[in-house]
Order: C-alpha cells, then sequence, then structure tokens
C-alpha cells in the first residue's frame, strides 16, 4: 500500500492534471490511495467567498462566479461538453449554494469549515473523472466518511480509533483511491478542517490506519531543501534526513512538510518522500529512522509577518509564574501560535503568528493587566546546524531584535530592511 499525496500546485490547470494522472500510472495504480488539494489558488478563492459572506458584502456572488469558472474553464480542456462531470460538479456548487441560503450560525470557524471544502470535493471529483476517461479505474470516496474528529473547527483532533475503525472496514486497500486532503467530519457529520496545509496530515493519517509501505508528497520543489528558494538564492537538496530532524524543521516553520505529519508515521517507522511533481524520476528526499541521517550544512527556516511582544507588568514587579500562566491562558484563548519565548526577570517577550486574526483582541484584554509593546511584521529565522557564516547571512538582512541559542538552534527575530 502507498499513499501519494499531490498539493494544489500539482493541479492548478489542465495539464498538471494530465501530468499527476501520467505519474500515477508510471508508479503503478494498484494499491494506492491518492490525497489531493484544491486546485491551485483556489483555497484562497474560498477563503474570499467566506469573507463575503460573512461579512455580508456584495461581493458574494462575484466570488462565487471566480470559483465556478476557474473549474469549468480548466474541465474544458479535459471533458467533452456533455461528459458526466460537469453534472457532478453542478451538484457540488448547488450544495455549496444550498448551504449558503441555509446557514443560520454566526460562528466563523464553523462557516469556514463548511465551505472550504468544496475546494477538495471539486479537484478530486475532477482528477477522479479524468483518470476514468483515460481508462484508468479508481474509487473517489469522501474523506469526510472515514476520518473522524473532534468539533474544534480549523483545527481538528482525529479521533484515531474510530478512523482507523473505519478506514480498515471500509476501504478497497487493492484498488487506486482518491480522496480529498485538510477534511473531516465530526460526531455530527459536519465538517471540520486539520488546520491550513493540512493535505500532507491526512496522508499520514491513511498511512498509519492502512501501515502503509510509505508515503510520497510530490511538490514544485526536488525535495527537501536547506532553505527556501524563494527566500534564499542558493540551497542545497537534504537526500536523506531522520524524523527527529523533519520534526525539528517542521515545528520551526518548514513548509514542505506540515509539522502533524510526521508523528504518525514515525511511530509506526514509515518513510516520508518528498519528490517533484516536475521531475517525477528523481529520488529527492527521504524521511525515516537514523540518527545518523542529520544534514551536515546549516538548514535555514523564515517566518513572515510575526507579531513580537513585549509584556511586563504594571507596576515593574517580577514576571512570575502566575503571569506567565496567564499570559499563556489568554494565548490559547486568543488561538495565537507561539514561536518564540524569552524571559527576563521584568519582562516576557513572545514572537507569535496570527493565524486566526485575533491579536487585537489579545491585546485589547491584556492591555488591562499589563504593559505591553507591539512590532508587527517581523521575520523570524531559525537556522539549525548553524555556524558564524549562517548567522551573518540572517543578520545582513535586518535589524535583529531578539535572538534566542540552544545547542542545535539559533532563532532571530528580525525588522527587515
Amino acid at each position: 500500500m502507498k499513499i501519494f499525496k499531490f498539493g494544489g500546485a500539482s493541479v492548478k490547470d489542465a495539464a498538471s492534471v494530465k501530468n499527476v494522472t501520467n505519474i500515477l500510472q508510471s508508479e503503478g495504480t494498484e494499491s494506492t490511495v491518492v490525497v489531493i488539494s484544491a486546485m491551485g489558488k483556489i483555497t484562497n478563492a474560498f477563503e474570499e467567498v467566506i469573507d463575503a459572506y460573512y461579512n455580508k458584502t456584495d461581493k458574494l456572488s462575484e466570488k462565487l462566479g471566480v470559483i465556478e469558472d476557474f473549474h469549468k474553464s480548466l474541465m474544458s480542456d479535459l471533458f467533452d461538453a456533455n461528459d458526466e462531470i460537469y453534472k457532478e460538479i453542478d451538484i457540488l456548487l448547488g450544495e455549496l449554494s444550498w448551504f449558503l441560503a441555509r446557514n443560520t450560525s454566526q460562528r466563523y470557524n464553523y462557516v469556514y469549515d463548511q465551505i472550504i471544502c468544496f475546494g477538495e470535493l471539486l479537484s478530486t471529483k475532477i482528477v477522479s473523472a479524468y483518470l476514468t476517461k483515460i481508462g484508468v479505474e479508481n474509487n473517489w470516496f469522501d474523506v469526510r466518511n472515514y476520518v473522524k474528529t473532534d468539533s474544534n473547527y480549523r483545527d481538528a483532533k482525529v479521533n484515531w480509533e474510530l478512523t482507523q475503525d473505519i478506514i480498515n472496514a471500509k476501504l478497497d486497500a487493492s484498488k487506486l483511491n482518491i480522496t480529498q486532503g485538510f477534511i473531516a467530519a465530526n460526531d455530527t457529520e459536519n465538517t471540520t478542517t486539520l488546520g491550513r496545509e493540512g493535505s500532507d496530515y491526512t496522508a499520514g493519517i491513511f498511512a498509519y490506519c492502512l501501515n502503509a509501505e510509505n508515503v510520497t508528497i510530490w511538490k514544485d520543489v526536488p525535495g527537501v531543501l536547506n532553505a527556501d528558494p524563494r527566500v534564499f538564492e542558493d540551497t542545497t537538496l537534504l537526500r536523506q534526513i531522520s524524523y527527529e530532524e523533519a520534526i525539528e524543521m517542521a515545528f520551526y516553520g518548514a513548509s514542505v512538510i506540515h509539522p502533524k505529519t510526521l508523528q504518525p508515521l514515525e511511530r509506526k517507522e514509515i518513510p516520508l518522500l518528498v519528490r517533484s511533481f516536475i521531475n517525477p524520476k528523481e529520488p529527492g528526499t527521504r524521511i525515516s529512522k537514523g540518527s545518523d541521517l542529520e544534514p551536515l550544512i546549516p538548514c535555514f527556516i523564515v517566518k513572515k509577518d510575526q507579531i513580537l511582544v513585549s509584556i511586563s507588568a504594571l507596576d515593574f514587579s517580577f514576571m512570575v509564574e502566575n503571569n506567565i500562566s496567564y499570559i499563556f491562558q489568554k494565548l490559547h484563548e486568543y488561538q495565537l501560535k507561539v514561536n518564540l519565548i524569552q524571559n527576563s526577570a521584568i519582562s516576557f517577550s513572545v514572537c507569535i503568528d496570527n493565524k486566526f486574526k485575533n491579536f487585537d483582541a489579545f491585546y485589547t484584554d491584556l492591555k488591562k493587566e499589563f504593559k505591553i509593546e507591539v512590532q508587527k511584521g517581523v521575520d523570524m529565522f531559525t537556522v539549525r546546524h548553524f555556524d558564524d557564516k549562517a548567522i551573518e547571512s540572517i543578520e545582513e538582512k535586518g535589524t535583529s531584535l531578539l535572538t534566542q541559542v540552544n545547542k542545535e538552534t539559533i532563532q532571530i527575530v528580525l525588522a527587515t530592511n
């Protein structure tokens, strides 16, 4: 059993869909689960629909039209005008319209998950239909009937026991199976999501439950690089790394791997392969067990548009356990992801990711009890296996606001030039 995951860039247009089908035919289509994301930038387009709907703007119809036009234009290059897939896509778009017309919930995260899921449903229907059209037998299924979670919308936690029971009972593991990443369902059959970029995690879930031979994530890069090529000019392909190193890199924000993906794979020692859908014959990167697989060069990770917050008591008293505990409670309450912590006698600094746009409410709440200094729009650079040259290359990019060093890793928060 093999698990493949194709992201949005790999199915961004008709030529890309054909490339995916060529890869599947080349790799073999038996005993394979293929997890596919929404096409291209369609998740972003659906977020615009959500904002227009939730904020009751007059742009909703226009935003919906962009999504429909994109998919049907792509389909016109793959199918005949009377093919059945057009009816299936119209049914899905009709279900979306029905939800928009009938929903009464004011909970943003709930609304988000019920709408955003259509990106994955549309893309997998199209890929599955094209495979069928060219004679590749496959089984499309709705992942929400297999992966079950709690009701923590936008960041749901998997019910592993129930999910494994369902997958083992219902999935025909001998076939080529096409399904969605990122989405799941709770015990009331409402859609949940596993966090942005969660399609990698979906692949990990199926691999764990099916005791897969391996998982392959197909990317538009040669494999896991020591730095993001969009930020750094010179990068090096890491041919093999350990689970531990990959988890460290993912924790610090390496975008090529979702942080949750590796944990279920490591538990069953299932290798993770990161390969290029542009050059599918290349071996890419292998992530597996082994303490001798750490890279021997510095690895750079950057998280942009962070918020650096320095918090101190109004009376300049020490920042002790009860202060810090209260602050963490508020960070959790407002869903603010902490990427770096540093404290002194009278101040506590955190670099945070405002993923859910709750920072302003957090600030308003906390300033009643503390003095707060804020610097928005900073970048946080993490260097694994750093050396002096690596540190110098980061510090040249801006003004250092905060630095934290341990044996293997340095983190520098910069106000960039």
